[in-house]
């Protein structure tokens, strides 16, 4: 069927389907419906993973994220016809079986909370309703998941915590965060890996190198399906952790 913006592919199924569509002249996307949010992020991450594996001359990005898969093409190697043939291929074969989520690792981050590392923390205790204590315990009280890499540089965008309610964006964004600050917005979590604006509060920041090389291949030592667990310390204890990297916990 044509949506007006491009030729869009479905295929229906009892369990939601992934119905594909053109965006732009070098792109196309792949987009879970009909399903609950756990199945559609691990559909379109099986997605990326089954469709990277064919290694298609050309295909020069991939980028999955919550219910959708980004595939980015040069124009003059291929087109969007193969794309969409290919994409259908692989998502008609991931609907034969259930989809199983990708491993998971667990990194400890510690944080200090509050004061200059985390200046919003107050706003958002009271936005809550909660003392910014029981906002710091909640932050802290389970393993986040990371659900795809975001904006700047592979940032982590994780599941939020247990808040009673969604957490609003600043009203006025700053122009700079600082590396290994830990914000919250909306229901969601994340670390910021590099300098870069931001509008979402910072409730802490990690002393840890969330991020050590942009020409890394993988960029981040973390991937989707991955976890953070946040461990409150103090600012004495900001040494202790300063300049080491984030690393998978074996503990």
């Amino acid at each position: 069927m044509d949506s007006g913006t491009g030729v869009v592919d479905g295929a229906d199924t009892a369990r939601g389907s992934v119905v594909i569509v053109d965006c732009g002249d070098s792109a196309v996307v792949a987009k879970a419906v009909g399903m609950d949010a756990e199945r559609a992020w691990r559909t379109v991450h099986a997605l990326a993973d089954a469709f990277g594996a064919v290694r298609l001359d050309g295909v020069h990005g991939l980028v999955p994220t919550y219910d959708s898969l980004l595939v980015e093409f040069d124009c003059a190697d291929t087109d969007h016809d193969t794309l969409r043939r290919l994409l259908r291929h692989e998502a008609d074969r991931l609907g034969e079986g259930p989809v199983t989520p990708p491993a998971t690792r667990r990194f400890v981050v510690p944080v200090v909370y509050g004061g200059e590392f985390g200046p919003d923390l107050p706003v958002v205790a009271d936005q809550l309703g909660l003392r910014e204590r029981e906002v710091v315990d909640l932050h802290s009280a389970a393993d986040l998941t990371v659900r795809c890499l975001g904006a700047p540089a592979g940032a982590p965008m994780m599941d939020g915590p247990a808040f009673p309610r969604p957490v609003p964006r600043l009203s006025s964004p700053r122009t700079r965060v600082l590396p290994g600050s830990v914000a919250v917005a909306g229901r969601q979590a994340v670390i910021c890996p590099m300098p870069s604006p931001g509008g979402w509060p910072l409730l802490g920041r990690t002393p840890l190198r969330v991020l050590e090389d942009l020409d890394a291949d993988p960029l981040t030592a973390y991937r989707p399906g991955d976890t953070f667990r946040f461990v409150p310390i103090t600012p004495e204890q900001w040494d202790d952790h300063a300049g080491r990297s984030l690393a998978v916990s074996h503990g």
